[in-house]
C-alpha cells in the first residue's frame, strides 16, 4: 500500500535526536532555543516561541492577542477541527466562513460579510500548502493569524508565508512539512511572542494566573531543526511530484492544482472529481493506494449549520492523493494510473 502521507526521516535526524538523549537534557532546553532562532530567521520575523502542538500554538496566539470571552473569531468551515477547538478554549465564539474555490482557504468576501463589532481576529490557513494573499483579510481591520501548518517554505511576493499577519502559527506534526511527531510554534513581533513564551510554562511564574504546560521537548526540537535544514529539498521534491501528477493527469477526468510557482509547496495534492470521493478512495485502496478527503468533514456539518455551499462542494468532490518527498517517481506513476482507472470506472 502506498501511504497517503509519510515523514522523511534520515539518519542525520536519528543521530540528532540520539545526541539529545545521550546528553540527558530531554525537556525544553538549548535545542528548543535553537529551533526558535532557526524559525525566526527562516520566516523573516522578529521571534518565535516553540510549543507542544499546532493546536496549542493557535490557542496561545489568540490569547497573546487578548482574544477571549465576548469575542468572535472568523475561521474557515472547510478545515480541521483544531481551529474550532483553539477558539472555544479561549472562551471566544468561532464564526464559520465559507471556502474560496481557488485557494480552498476561507472566502474573503464571505469573511467580510461576517465581521461584526465583536470580531477579535481572523485565522487564515494557507490550505494544503498554497499561500494566500492576506491583503483582503488585513483590510477587515482585525488581527490576522496566519495558519502555516501546511505551508512552511511557501512564498508570497517574495515574503515567506507567516511573515505578513499579526502572528503566525506552525505545526510539526508527523505529516507536516517538517515532522517532529508533535509540536508547533507561534512567530511574529517580539512583544507578542514574549506573551506566548510566558504562557506556555505553568511553573515558577508570578502572579498565579491561568497558564498552560505547552512546552516542547529538546528531543522533538532537535528532530524539527534537522528537518528544517532540509526544508528546501523537501519543497523541491513536492513540487516535482506535483508537476509529474499534472502531466500524468492532464487528460484525465479530474481537476488538478495549477502551477502556482513559489506560492505552493503541495503539502497536499488535492484533485477535484465529478463523483463521490468515497467511491474513488475505495477503488484506489483496492489498487494499493491510500487517499483521503482533504478535510474529514466541514465544521458546519458537525454543528448542523447550513449556508456554506462552496465548502459543501469541496467536501463532495475533493480527494487528496499521496504527495511527499519519500514518494518515488514509480510510485507517483502508480498513483496516477490508479486514479485514472478509478475515475473511469
Amino acid at each position: 500500500m502506498i501511504a497517503h502521507s509519510k515523514p522523511s526521516i534520515a539518519e542525520a535526524d536519528v543521530a540528532r535526536v540520539a545526541a539529545v538523549v545521550r546528553s540527558g537534557q530531554l525537556a525544553q532546553g538549548p535545542e528548543v532555543a535553537g529551533l526558535e532562532r532557526d524559525l525566526a530567521t527562516r520566516l523573516h520575523v522578529d521571534a518565535a516561541a516553540v510549543v507542544s502542538s499546532g493546536t496549542a500554538a493557535l490557542e496561545l496566539a489568540l490569547r497573546a492577542l487578548h482574544v477571549g470571552a465576548g469575542h468572535e473569531v472568523l475561521i474557515p468551515t472547510y478545515v480541521c477541527d483544531a481551529l474550532h477547538h483553539a477558539v472555544t478554549r479561549c472562551g471566544a465564539r468561532p464564526v464559520l466562513v465559507d471556502a474560496d474555490p481557488v485557494t480552498l482557504s476561507l472566502s474573503a468576501k464571505d469573511a467580510e460579510a461576517r465581521v461584526t463589532a465583536r470580531t477579535g481576529a481572523v485565522i487564515v490557513p494557507h490550505a494544503f500548502g498554497l499561500a494566500v494573499d492576506l491583503a483582503p483579510f488585513v483590510a477587515l481591520g482585525v488581527p490576522v493569524i496566519e495558519d502555516c501548518a501546511q505551508a512552511l517554505g511557501a512564498d508570497v511576493d517574495g515574503r515567506p508565508a507567516g511573515a505578513a499577519g499579526a502572528l503566525a502559527v506552525c505545526s510539526f506534526y508527523a505529516t507536516k512539512m517538517i515532522a517532529a511527531g508533535e509540536g508547533g510554534a507561534v512567530v511574529g513581533p517580539a512583544a507578542l511572542v514574549a506573551r506566548v513564551r510566558e504562557a506556555r510554562d505553568y511553573d515558577e511564574r508570578e502572579p498565579l494566573a491561568p497558564r498552560m504546560n505547552a512546552k516542547l521537548t529538546d528531543m522533538q526540537a532537535a528532530l524539527a531543526r534537522s528537518q528544517l535544514a532540509r526544508l528546501d529539498a523537501f519543497v523541491a521534491r513536492r513540487r516535482a511530484i506535483a508537476a509529474r501528477y499534472r502531466e500524468r493527469l492532464a487528460h484525465g477526468e479530474c481537476r488538478v492544482p495549477g502551477d502556482a510557482g513559489r506560492r505552493h509547496v503541495y503539502h497536499r495534492f488535492v484533485v477535484g472529481l465529478e463523483r463521490d470521493p468515497a467511491g474513488v478512495q475505495a477503488a484506489l485502496a483496492a489498487r494499493g493506494v491510500a487517499a483521503r478527503r482533504p478535510v474529514f468533514r466541514p465544521a458546519h456539518r458537525a454543528l448542523g449549520l447550513e449556508g456554506y455551499p462552496e465548502a459543501e462542494r469541496l467536501w463532495s468532490t475533493a480527494l487528496s492523493i499521496p504527495c511527499y518527498p519519500a514518494l518515488a517517481d514509480t510510485e507517483v506513476d502508480q498513483v496516477a494510473d490508479a486514479l485514472l482507472a478509478a475515475v473511469r470506472r
